[in-house]
């Protein structure tokens, strides 16, 4: 037994799966267009992971999500991640993005300057694009420079950044203090005598 196991729960958006092995959760997997899909996927990625009950951590994460899901607010940062074998970078970037609240966003250009590693930007879109931890790390919340809410990683399933968006209530805009900076106050109008 390699101690590695999944499930597939429930959620606002569909049918999620959920791996987890020793060290913590592997990776979630957003539904697909079916269930059946998802459940291939789950085997796919996580071969040596048998369908089984999910240990105490699992389900603290599945009620988190899929709390989230539904629009609710739910803290997951707790939760332990198995990072065994990925890159320090991706670590990194990982934690940091664990703490980006709801409702806001981030920009790439933002997390690299977070990690003080400028010129990193195209590495931390590379990274959050191989992120497995969706929603307990929330790579949804880190868009582009000009708010695109671009694709989301493989695991994602039919999911899209703007979707998991609008649950949480945010709205991706340009940040009021850039616009500040960009765009001085207008003088009102003088009234006419």
């Amino acid at each position: 037994m390699s101690g590695h196991g999944f499930t597939i729960f429930d959620s606002a958006v569909g049918r999620c799966g959920i791996a987890w092995g020793h060290l913590g959760i592997l990776g979630v997997q957003l539904p697909e267009a079916r269930e059946l899909e998802t459940r291939r996927r789950m085997y796919r990625v996580y071969p040596e992971a048998r369908e089984q009950r999910p240990p105490p951590n699992t389900e603290i994460a599945i009620e988190g999500i899929a709390t989230l899901l539904r629009g609710g607010n739910a803290d997951l940062s707790d939760i332990a991640l198995d990072f065994s074998g990925m890159p320090h970078f991706n670590q990194r970037v990982y934690q940091l993005v664990r703490g980006i609240p709801r409702g806001e966003t981030r920009t790439y250009d933002e997390i690299a300057g977070a990690l003080r590693v400028p010129g990193a930007v195209h590495s931390v879109a590379q990274a959050l694009g191989r992120n497995p931890f969706l929603i307990v790390v929330p790579c949804h919340r880190v868009l582009e420079a000009g708010n695109y809410a671009d694709k989301m990683a493989p695991n994602a399933g039919v999911i899209s950044k703007r979707r998991l968006l609008t649950i949480e209530g945010a709205h991706p805009t340009v940040s009021k203090t850039l616009f500040e900076v960009l765009l001085p106050p207008v003088a009102p109008p003088r009234p006419h005598n």
